[in-house]
């Protein structure tokens, strides 16, 4: 199969590098999709492993759309994992850091194990706007997917519908991702703290 190039990765004609976590920002979930498909669309034309999280209503909606955009290029039955927040960060009907580090763990590493070079994956982030309980633990994951990152080549992409988020929320969020995509920009991130840093300062 082919592999993606490990020097840049393109999302929307926009270069991203290996080991990127970057927080997308949008509206209204048709801008959602147009960062997400192309994002999608451009790993699997590179041969890479895409894994994304969405809520649970889009999935048959995006595997139509990425059809579409595929073209006639059939990708390897096993290139595109598509899951829901129910089924991952929600699947015990509350939200564990340390089990979904664990659900990235195997689904990524497992992914190299079968053959792939390099990894896309993307998550949906309104799951933890429900009142289950964990969710609250949210920038501490985010936070501790940096430490996750340098473990394979791979990008993380986490997608969050700007008007639905308190601006608390977000200001945490910034301080947990090194770089932003926000109106068709990308944007390296000067709030980011890094990883240690920023989960010291939360401890009591």
């Amino acid at each position: 199969m082919p592999s993606e190039i490990l020097s840049t990765v393109q999302v929307g004609g926009l270069e991203l590098s290996p080991g990127d976590h970057v927080c997308a920002f949008y509206p209204t979930k048709v801008e959602r999709d147009e960062i997400l498909l192309p994002y999608l669309v451009e790993g699997m034309h590179a041969g890479a492993k895409c894994i994304a999280v969405l809520d649970a209503d889009d999935g048959a909606d995006i595997v139509d759309e990425l059809a579409a955009a595929l073209g006639p290029e059939i990708p390897a039955p096993d290139q595109l994992a598509l899951h829901t927040s129910g089924d991952t960060y929600l699947a015990t009907g509350s939200f564990s850091t340390d089990a979904m580090l664990d659900f990235w763990e195997k689904s990524v590493g497992g992914a190299f194990e079968h053959g792939f070079s390099f990894a896309r994956v993307a998550g949906e982030m309104t799951w933890a706007l429900s009142k289950l309980p964990g969710v609250e633990q949210l920038v501490g994951y985010e936070a501790k997917l940096n430490r996750f990152l340098p473990r394979f080549p791979q990008v993380i992409l986490c997608l969050y519908e700007l008007e639905r988020f308190d601006g608390e929320v977000l200001v945490d969020v910034l301080k947990t991702h090194p770089k932003v995509l926000l109106g068709g920009m990308l944007l390296a991130n000067p709030y980011y703290i890094e990883p240690d840093e920023f989960l010291a300062s939360r401890e009591p």
